[in-house]
């Protein structure tokens, strides 16, 4: 029971960064993409519809695993206690811009927002690189069963390392560059004309530095977290997900070859996925690695609630995941197509 809520939460997670990530990305290249303000209102009407609710998908993943995991819920959200509050104001700063920029006119009001909304997506995804970044690495769990991190102490990863070190910072650093591809992908997909052209190139800019950082991160881990490395090498199921990432490069290079724009992002979808299943196939069963000792390692079946809670909370997941996966498809089916929205009505004079 505790390796299919691992996969659940697992897949809860994934669907976050594939459908947030692009709205992340989106929020990071609009300033750069749209020349007038008619583009960059059809760049906000890409993701108007669907940026809240793909937002769900986080939230269903955090409450998964405050269900199936709770003592892996209450060591790390106490342990990355700062980091999870900027996630929890970078998300609210992206709505208020959303929803705020259009109540007023006036050219600085909505310049404020959009400049919010770009430094609110572009940290945001950052900071969930480098969370990411800290559970490959490990945290310093100790007999005790809990830990706690600086924001920043040292900048070699090491047992006194804090939330950013050079290896987190890499990780996020990477996370931005992906999640931008990502965004620049869907516009592609989702407009027409020049916008559509900008955002086809720097996706093809933005994709050759990530091949060049994926490296770099690989390195990395095999230098900071050598266990993952190990196990990857004699799991087949990770060999998978290798074989997944290496499917999505090709339809990557394939896509933007050929100019088609909504194969090219189905790919980088299908990257970010056998990504972090490529993380997740190897890490199992360790949900947070300890910098003190492997004998501290936190792991999905000392974590696990009990069995009956598993097992009742798994019933209304068989209910509960399909219509959230078929409300999905729906919002995408009705929405589907190049976005184009009316011209904007200029202000009424009358008396």
């Amino acid at each position: 029971m505790p390796l299919i809520w691992f996969l659940l939460v697992a897949v809860m997670l994934a669907a976050y960064v594939v459908l947030d990530g692009f709205d992340l990305g989106i929020g990071i290249l609009h300033l750069f993409m749209a020349r007038t303000e008619q583009e960059r209102r059809d760049l906000i009407h890409t993701i108007g519809p669907v940026w809240d609710g793909n937002e769900v998908w986080l939230l269903a993943g955090g409450g998964a695993l405050v269900l199936a995991f709770p003592l892996a819920y209450a060591v790390g959200f106490s342990g990355f206690y700062l980091p999870l509050m900027l996630v929890l104001w970078l998300m609210v700063l992206r709505g208020l811009s959303i929803e705020l920029r259009s109540h007023l006119p006036n050219p600085l009001w909505r310049s404020f927002w959009d400049v919010v909304f770009a430094l609110a997506s572009a940290v945001l995804a950052v900071v969930l690189g480098a969370a990411l970044g800290n559970v490959i690495r490990g945290v310093p769990l100790d007999e005790s069963g809990t830990f706690g991190l600086p924001l920043f102490a040292e900048a070699l990863p090491g047992l006194r390392s804090g939330v950013l070190d050079l290896y987190t910072v890499l990780v996020g650093v990477f996370t931005l560059v992906a999640l931008t591809a990502h965004g620049g992908l869907f516009l592609a997909w989702k407009t027409e004309g020049p916008v559509q052209a900008r955002s086809l190139r720097a996706a093809q800019g933005l994709l050759a530095l990530l091949a060049v950082l994926l490296l770099l991160v690989t390195w990395a881990t095999v230098r900071v977290q050598p266990v993952l490395a190990e196990a990857a090498g004699r799991r087949p199921l990770v060999w998978l997900t290798v074989a997944l990432v290496g499917v999505a490069v090709v339809g990557l290079v394939w896509g933007l070859r050929r100019a088609r724009a909504a194969a090219a992002f189905a790919s980088s979808a299908l990257l970010l996925v056998g990504l972090l299943a490529s993380a997740a196939a190897a890490s199992w069963p360790v949900l947070l690695h300890s910098t003190v000792s492997p004998r501290f390692d936190l792991t999905a079946q000392a974590a696990a609630a009990q069995g009956y809670a598993l097992r009742t909370a798994l019933a209304w997941a068989i209910i509960g995941l399909p219509l959230a996966c078929g409300y999905f498809v729906y919002v995408a089916r009705t929405f589907r197509g190049p976005v184009r929205v009316e011209p904007e009505a200029p202000p009424s004079t009358g008396r």
